[in-house]
């Protein structure tokens, strides 16, 4: 089992928005769509990185513009598709979520515009 880390600082920040607005109860229909499908998708990546429902792959392209090997897993499909990019670390058993991205096109560079949150220290 992996425990799961947030990147600093755009996913920390904005996890933690989604988590104090859920305590208040100030979510909208969109925001608690989107934490009820991070939240599922994190239960999955911290039980099986490799979960088929995930279809988690290498990006090679952010593997190759970070220094590090950059995955990314299915969040929801259709036309809102959504991705989340994570890697392994910084510790043994960790894994950090760097961001979450509309699917890129299919096109050649279209991870070029993906910026990624660091890893916390």
């Amino acid at each position: 089992m992996f425990a799961i880390r947030m990147g600093v600082p755009g996913m920390k920040n904005f996890w933690d928005s989604l988590l104090d607005k859920k305590k208040t109860g100030e979510m909208d229909t969109q925001e608690i769509e989107l934490f009820n499908k991070l939240a599922k998708t994190l239960r999955f990546l911290s039980n099986n990185p490799r979960h088929p429902g995930l279809r988690t792959h290498e990006i090679e392209a952010l593997s190759n513009k970070y220094d590090m090997k950059i995955w990314q897993s299915y969040l929801d499909q259709g036309q809102k598709a959504r991705r989340i990019f994570w890697t392994y670390g910084p510790n043994r058993k960790e894994i950090t979520i760097l961001g979450i991205e509309p699917h890129p096109e299919d096109k050649r560079g279209s991870y070029d515009r993906i910026k990624l949150s660091d890893l916390p220290g």
